[in-house]
């Protein structure tokens, strides 16, 4: 048995001015909603986009 991949969460959960995506974590509100939905797969290109993603100081 696999483990599922982990969220990227940070618990820094904030979102942008244009209300899109989390300043902590960099997922799209979709993303965060359908998280525990999606297949490994999914998850895995979600992780790849915001591998590198850093953090933004709360506006």
């Amino acid at each position: 048995m696999t483990a599922t991949l982990a969220s990227p969460c940070r618990n820094l959960c904030s979102l942008d001015r244009e209300r899109a995506n989390c300043t902590g974590c960099g997922r799209t509100i979709a993303e965060i909603v359908h998280w525990r939905s999606m297949t490994d797969v999914q998850r895995a290109a979600v992780m790849r986009r915001v591998a590198d993603f850093q953090p933004q100081r709360p506006v």
